[in-house]
């Protein structure tokens, strides 16, 4: 395949997939509203389920791709390029990261606690994924 071949179809396919008229929005609605789902089962697991990792900061690391995929995929369950639309996701995973730092704190009887540095990793994860998406949405734009 020529290269000028190879990315028209790659900029063609982007522009589907990040543009309001995506075809693929029913998909990453379901694929969003599942990983929100696992976000709240694994967070929500008692401590002594979850198995011992001997990587420095391994639950801050999980925090900051389960978080960024959480932004990346509503976004591409709700394409837009609106600044606007992008902050409120960001916000949105930041304040889900916060709910499951509280819920954690709420109940004792998980072994689990409150820990304001998972959140700061949630909006770390979470601006990320916004940043992905934003990179391919107004590049496909651009190239109209």
């Amino acid at each position: 395949m020529p290269l000028h071949t190879a990315h028209w179809w790659a900029n063609n396919m982007l522009r589907k997939v990040f543009s309001p008229e995506s075809p693929y929005t029913k998909r990453a609605r379901s694929l969003a509203i599942a990983w929100t789902l696992l976000i709240f089962i694994l967070c929500l697991l008692p401590a002594q389920e979850i198995p011992n990792v001997n990587v420095p900061m391994a639950d801050k690391w999980v925090h900051f791709v389960m978080f960024g995929l959480f932004a990346f995929l509503w976004l591409c369950a709700y394409p837009s390029r609106s600044i606007s639309f992008l902050l409120l996701i960001f916000g949105i995973s930041v304040a889900t990261g916060w709910f499951v730092e509280f819920l954690q704190g709420s109940f004792p009887s998980l072994g689990r606690n409150k820990d304001i540095m998972d959140v700061v990793a949630d909006g770390i994860g979470g601006f990320l994924g916004v940043l992905i998406f934003a990179i391919a949405a107004f590049s496909t734009k651009r190239s109209n």
